[in-house]
């Protein structure tokens, strides 16, 4: 497993502030040992959490030209139809996968093709579950038509604790399934709108890992 990099500031500024923490503790309080021992314990539970928030660990892919794959890990928490108004304006069936801070956050590409629209929205941080934060949350919609014509929409949003998300891709770029399109820190949703009547793999509740888990198939 390695460390993605997107983590990199954070992880030396959790270092820094762990340094410093520690190093007035033991300068103004050298006495108070259970006070040390608690800055201590605490100190190694923020570094392993920040730590394992920006894993990058090794995966084998799943594949396939009519394949729809989990952009995200995290457990599904919609599959319905709705209408989709900001590039479609018409009905898609909308998968919802909630990425909670334990959550590998990395997001990759549910298919290949080209990426025919994308637009970055800033908004609020309403908790990710909620119904209007598909809407009024900061987030990035991305369109990539398939080889096959079919476009899919997938939308990246930020949740009550995430506070930045990361895009890798632009209008006009050749993307390939499973590679990176973006990142979303601590705490988040990924969305994505399919034609009706695309068959979904996925049930309510489910636990997907992204990049491996089969979200549907393309007619």
């Amino acid at each position: 497993m390695t460390i993605h990099k997107e983590g990199y500031t954070s992880i030396a500024l959790t270092v820094l502030f762990v340094f410093i923490l520690n190093a007035v503790i033991d300068y103004r309080f050298a006495d108070v040992a259970w006070l040390k021992w608690l800055t201590y314990i605490f100190s190694l539970f923020l570094f392993l959490t920040v730590l394992q928030f920006f894993r990058n660990p090794k995966r084998s892919f799943t594949s396939g030209d009519n394949l729809v794959i989990c952009p995200a890990d995290g457990k599904v928490v919609v599959i319905e139809e709705t209408e989709e108004a900001e590039y479609f304006k018409d009905k898609r069936l909308q998968v919802s996968i909630f990425m909670s801070p334990v959550n590998v956050h990395i997001n990759r590409n549910p298919i290949s093709g080209m990426v025919r629209f994308f637009k970055y929205h800033p908004g609020k941080y309403l908790a990710a579950w909620n119904p209007k934060s598909s809407t009024e949350n900061e987030r990035t919609t991305v369109v990539v038509e398939h080889q096959n014509g079919t476009p899919v929409l997938f939308r990246q949003i930020a949740g009550a604790l995430a506070r930045r998300i990361v895009w890798y891709v632009k209008e006009g770029d050749q993307v390939k399934q499973g590679e990176e399109f973006g990142f979303i820190k601590f705490g988040s949703r990924v969305d994505i709108f399919l034609p009706l009547g695309t068959k979904v793999n996925l049930e309510l509740n489910q636990v997907v890992k992204g990049g491996i888990t089969v979200l549907a198939e393309l007619g």
